[in-house]
């Protein structure tokens, strides 16, 4: 897939100081894309809307604490 219209933002829950940083595209159609800001030309993951949104909200709610 062509990521190059990809318009990437910081997740707010990245530290400054240089640790675990993901970056989101939201702005790309039926997908959403995820990275490494640290790693930006590296892997990215890929999710359909409805996954993201899953995944987003099970996060919210602790399913992957522990």
């Amino acid at each position: 897939m062509d990521l190059s219209d990809a318009v990437w933002r910081k997740s707010s829950r990245s530290g400054g100081n240089g640790g675990q940083c993901v970056e989101v595209a939201v702005n790309l159609p039926g997908v959403i894309a995820v990275r490494d800001s640290k790693n930006s030309d590296g892997p990215k993951l890929l999710f359909t809307p409805t996954a993201w949104d899953t995944f987003v909200r099970r996060i919210k709610s602790g399913d992957f604490d522990h």
